[in-house]
């Protein structure tokens, strides 16, 4: 049934089996999302209802164990990480396709932070924001892990990138990776902000909506948190609510870039798959990174 946290429970349930063009994997990481509570407290249900017992969760890295008929680019044995579905699980069949290799040098069960944010990320700035070089955008959240990926492709798009944080977050600053870094909560911070080609928001609530304000005549505001509250109120701007898709090579290039150091996802905690319900309750309260669970 639908409910907080106390409805997750830790039970048997079949083994998924590999169809065509499948892979199945044995999982070593799984990533907590936001979604994965919106799943679990229903206010999904009439887009995706689930049909219990159900399994939740849509990032996860570990080891191919079998492959359906016609997989020919990933192997058993070899290390993946991917966007899938019913993943809080110790096996998971999906789509070949939709899992990317993991680095070498990555750790497996860390592999799972990178799937859903770095897609979410770097597909706000390359797909929804339109961003072009030399133009400048402001990372509203950028010490949040989607954030951070936005930052980074923003970077390599040819941008001049602010991350827009809360004061609390102003000592990561040299692990975000943009070219300035402003307090958004900050009154006086704020008001020094120019107005931008470009904002890529992941704010809800009246810090997004006083954003609007920031974007240029014919700039754009994209946003993983849908259209903040007054955006009719900007005619000029162009406000994108945005939904990301499943993408491998998204994965790969955001996969890439934290093995080599060049975007880091702070890990805050590891808990047992079969905790996940107070572990989705320490993520919900925030402040400590990506929250990952180990079957």
């Amino acid at each position: 049934m639908y409910g907080g946290p106390e409805v997750m429970k830790y039970q048997d349930m079949p083994d998924p089996k590999p169809r065509a063009g499948d892979i199945l994997v044995k999982v070593a990481g799984i990533g907590i999302n936001p979604e994965d509570m919106l799943e679990r407290n229903g206010e999904l249900k009439d887009s995706f209802p689930l049909k219990f017992p159900a399994i939740i969760g849509l990032d996860v890295s570990g080891t191919v164990a079998a492959i359906g008929d016609g997989v020919t680019d990933l192997k058993v044995g070899e290390r993946v990480c991917g966007w899938s579905y019913h993943t809080y699980a110790e096996l998971v069949a999906d789509k070949a396709a939709l899992f990317a290799k993991v680095p070498e040098a990555m750790d497996l069960v860390d592999a799972a932070a990178v799937p859903l944010v770095g897609v979410t990320g770097s597909q706000l700035i390359s797909v929804a924001s339109r961003l072009q070089p030399g133009q400048t955008v402001l990372v509203a959240g950028a010490a949040g892990a989607v954030g951070r990926c936005a930052v980074y492709m923003a970077k390599m798009s040819g941008a001049r990138v602010i991350a827009g944080v809360q004061r609390f977050q102003l000592d990561q600053a040299g692990s975000i990776g943009a070219d300035e870094t402003i307090a958004l909560d900050d009154p006086a911070a704020f008001a020094t902000i120019p107005q931008v080609d470009v904002v890529a928001n992941m704010l809800r609530g009246k810090p997004a909506t006083d954003l609007l304000a920031k974007v240029k005549n014919g700039g754009t505001f994209a946003s993983v948190t849908g259209e903040p509250e007054g955006a009719k109120s900007y005619p000029n701007v162009r406000v994108v609510a945005f939904r990301s898709k499943q993408d491998r090579a998204g994965i790969t290039f955001i996969a890439d870039a934290v093995a080599s150091g060049k975007v880091t996802i702070p890990i805050g905690r590891r808990e047992e798959l079969k905790n996940a319900g107070a572990a989705q309750a320490a993520f919900t309260k925030g402040g400590i990174g990506k929250v990952l669970l180990t079957p």
